[in-house]
């Protein structure tokens, strides 16, 4: 699952504030572009914790955490209280942006095509394909699941080659409220934090 849910995360995105008024297609190509040039620049940040900061401040206000955590909690979420809730949000956000970080850290001069988006009749959400081609490796096709939202244009899920990242994580996370409740995954994820926090460098 950690596996998958890196590579997903490796083609996720530095989305800077002031492209919320692009359309969803445009402002990933931009700015995907751009991180990807940013990662072949010298001098560009490579340790983990250098990472997770640039991380923590370009990509996690376009990311819709909250939605992303009750997709993959499933039915589970709605038997959460409101506290529960914000500490499952607050610990899947973490663990998200530490395997995103460790991506990074892996990057190894990928290059991406996109292809053009394809938006709701309501206009409410879009799906932005791509195409990341790596040295010596199939090529992986990158769906980015995007919804309006009043701050813009925001991320809940992606897939490649049809996995989706949120499925990755449902079967893990229903199996282990069937066995430990809403407060067992919350300390699950607490947990799988604490050992990842042990290994940033």
């Amino acid at each position: 699952m950690m596996r998958m849910a890196a590579w997903i995360l490796s083609a996720l995105l530095a989305l800077p504030a002031f492209a919320q008024t692009e359309g969803p297609g445009k402002l990933i190509e931009r700015v995907s572009l751009d991180m990807l040039k940013t990662l072949q620049t010298e001098g560009a940040p490579k340790g983990k914790k250098e990472i997770m900061a640039l991380v923590e401040q370009k990509v996690l206000p376009h990311f819709d955490f909250a939605r992303m955590t009750a997709l993959a909690t499933g039915v589970g979420w709605r038997s959460a209280t409101p506290a529960q809730q914000g500490l499952l949000v607050d610990q899947f956000r973490t663990l998200l942006v530490r395997t995103y970080s460790t991506a990074l850290t892996r990057y190894t001069n990928q290059t991406l095509e996109f292809q053009p988006e394809r938006v709701s009749p309501d206009g409410a959400k879009a799906l932005v394909r791509s195409l990341l081609k790596q040295p010596g490796a199939p090529a992986l096709t990158i769906d980015y699941k995007m919804a309006t939202t009043p701050g813009g244009w925001k991320i809940y899920d992606v897939a490649i080659d049809g996995v989706s990242l949120v499925t990755t994580y449902r079967d893990s996370f229903a199996e282990q409220v069937r066995t430990g409740g809403i407060d067992g995954l919350v300390k699950m994820l607490t947990d799988k934090n604490a050992q990842l926090a042990t290994q940033d460098t």
